[in-house]
């Protein structure tokens, strides 16, 4: 399908929403809205679905909005269902003409339908409940089934995964990737973007840009563009200021006045190149190094038992120095109670565990960000580091968003995710080697999230820590801590890799990638322990090759599955169509650069692990 937008504009009691904007959808594209809230992007969803027209433009000589004809459009509205004292089974038998019951389509349809129903997290005997019995949560899921099962051309979707639980979240992903029409969606869950879309519109004062890729994409080619705009920017300033210092030394001296009027007009024909509007988040280009570096073995944990009146989980395993662990699992599972006991706030039903020399802790949980003083925040952080001066203290509030006017408000002004902010902020600034948070960025906007994601990733120390965040999942933790039901797993890499894995166990194929029991991460170590006369040689080889050899074959297959998609996309574009448009520099360059990071990233992921292999193995081999 084609569907387009030109020279658009759309405003309200005189304020412009949208300003002269160019939009199109090509194909089957799957298609992100980006921009901060209030910045258009539903009002963008209602003009491509017809219900809100383009302001008037006289000097447009061509329809605003073209696509083509019969195209079927679909947005998810909490009000699709308007009938509330009509039963679901009833809606939904209305979006079915054919009669036969026993027709094949008809069952197909109720086939996808009972699918859908479970897959939402409904039962069967809900069918039969008036849509006015449902929640508002219940009643935007029931939405979202009736759409999907209409299947339009064109599907706009406004925050689809508010109100679904992660399983379902999951399948909505995979279910709108492999959608055959085309798809507009607004949601500030950056890793169902990254799932889903492959071209990010980004709505900003009324204007709309184009870009090519998923969500972390987008953001890599925007922080580029800042970098360079900023160069072309102070550059340009400089000559600027040159041309100006030129005119005002010479306009006055007959010989040099004709120079100087050159110059001038120069600069009046110059085309003044913008001061770059810098991104709210704030990136750390330097480590943040503990102050003390800490034993290598930062904690070991013996058949710990955690748990109140019952035992919720058993964990023997051991955390090495640098490790970043990121904590999955159902609610109530043992997650938030393994962080009490190993920081003796609740005590270990049995077994037990033990911290390296010189482990210094910072502990955030669901409630250290419930802050209340009068203080004001410069002077709350001072308080904590008086050492620092006037301006280190502005420095290091700016680093987590606290600028100007925002460091004069009063603690108990601030809202729960500046609250939390500010405490990471002084957890940071404190240097410890170990970090155990407890959902760190609940109630925190995308820049705040993204800024401590720059954070948590320059912090050259050990992390635990448990978010619902997937996206924050993905950029800090290198391996998994996966709790279940009576049972706590390792995986040695991070959670698109976990996912990926899982993804393979569904369909079947052989991955050889698997989460191992968590005490196997004590493989490298336990033989230590045994005395020298009683070890098995033999044993010992087979255990230590056993597990680095299952290291070396995942990192391994991480640089095989990068070299198949790079041959998948020249196969794609094998064509000279392709190789002659307009477009082909762009999107070679940024897939190319693309993959060019990913393997540079798994060789030297190789390489590690490499390296662990060689030095299980360096007393060995002198025996």
């Amino acid at each position: 399908m084609r569907y387009q937008i030109t020279n658009g504009t759309v405003s309200f009691g005189g304020k412009i929403i949208l300003n002269h904007v160019d939009f199109e959808i090509r194909g089957n594209e799957k298609i992100a809205v980006v921009g901060r809230n209030g910045a258009g992007k539903t009002t963008l969803l209602n003009v491509i679905a017809g219900t809100l027209p383009l302001d008037r433009d006289d000097k447009r000589f061509q329809p605003g909005i073209w696509m083509a004809r019969d195209t079927t459009i679909g947005i998810l509205h909490q009000n699709i269902l308007r009938n509330p004292e009509a039963t679901v089974e009833e809606e939904i038998s209305l979006m079915i003409e054919e009669e036969d019951p026993y027709s094949r389509e008809k069952y197909l349809f109720e086939q996808e339908y009972n699918r859908l129903f479970t897959v939402f997290g409904f039962l069967p005997e809900e069918k039969k409940k008036k849509f006015k019995e449902f929640s508002g949560g219940e009643q935007t899921k029931l939405a979202l089934i009736r759409l999907l099962l209409q299947k339009p051309d064109l599907l706009l979707l406004d925050e689809p995964t508010n109100h679904l639980d992660m399983d379902a979240v999951v399948w909505l992903e995979e279910y709108l990737s492999s959608y055959p029409g085309a798809i507009v969606v607004v949601s500030h869950d950056r890793f169902f973007l990254d799932q889903t879309v492959n071209v990010v519109y980004e709505l900003t004062e009324g204007k709309l840009k184009r870009y090519v890729g998923n969500y972390t994409d987008y953001r890599n080619q925007k922080q580029k563009e800042i970098q360079i705009q900023h160069k072309k920017y102070l550059a340009q300033q400089q000559e600027i200021k040159r041309l100006n210092e030129l005119i005002e030394r010479f306009k006055h001296k007959p010989k040099k006045a004709a120079m100087a009027r050159s110059k001038k007009k120069i600069l009046e024909r110059m085309e003044i190149i913008e001061k770059p509007r810098v991104d709210k988040s704030h990136i750390f280009a330097d480590k943040i190094q503990p102050q003390v570096l800490g034993s290598k073995c930062v904690l070991d944990t013996n058949q710990l038992q955690i748990g109140y009146n019952h035992m919720l989980q058993e964990l023997t395993l051991r955390v090495k120095r640098g490790q970043k662990i990121g904590l999955l699992g159902a609610n109530g599972i043992g997650k938030t109670t393994f962080f009490k006991t190993i920081t003796e706030q609740i005590p270990a039903l049995s077994g037990s565990f033990q911290w390296g020399n010189g482990i210094e802790i910072g502990y955030f949980d669901q409630h250290s960000g419930e802050l209340s003083s009068e203080k004001r925040v410069f002077e709350h952080f001072h308080d904590i580091y008086p050492k620092l001066t006037i301006k280190e203290v502005k420095q290091a509030l700016g680093n987590y968003l606290f600028f100007g006017e925002e460091t004069g408000k009063k603690i108990s002004d601030l809202s729960g995710g500046e609250k939390s902010r500010l405490v990471l902020a002084e957890m940071l600034e404190g240097r410890p080697n170990v970090l155990i948070l407890d959902e760190p960025t609940n109630h925190m906007d995308i820049s705040a999230r993204e800024t401590l994601e720059s954070a948590f990733c320059a912090f050259t120390g050990t992390m635990l820590f448990v978010s619902h965040d997937r996206y924050f999942l993905k950029e800090v933790a290198d391996s998994l801590l996966i709790f279940e039901e009576n049972k706590v797993s390792y995986y040695p890499f991070g959670y698109e890799h976990y996912l990926e894995s899982l993804r393979k166990k569904r369909e079947g194929k052989e991955s050889g990638i698997s989460a191992v029991e968590a005490e196997n991460t004590l493989l490298l170590h336990e033989l230590k322990a045994v005395p020298e006369s009683k070890r098995m040689q033999s044993a010992r080889f087979s255990t230590e090759q056993s597990y680095t050899d299952w290291q070396l074959e995942l990192a391994g297959e991480q640089l095989e599955k990068i070299k198949e998609r790079m041959e998948q996309h020249l196969n794609q574009r094998n064509n000279e169509e392709f190789w002659t448009s307009d477009s082909y520099r762009e999107e070679w360059n940024h897939i190319w650069s693309q993959m060019e990071d990913e393997y540079t990233k798994s060789c030297h992921l190789w390489y590690e692990k490499w390296q662990d292999y060689e030095d299980a193995f360096k007393n060995y081999r002198d025996l």
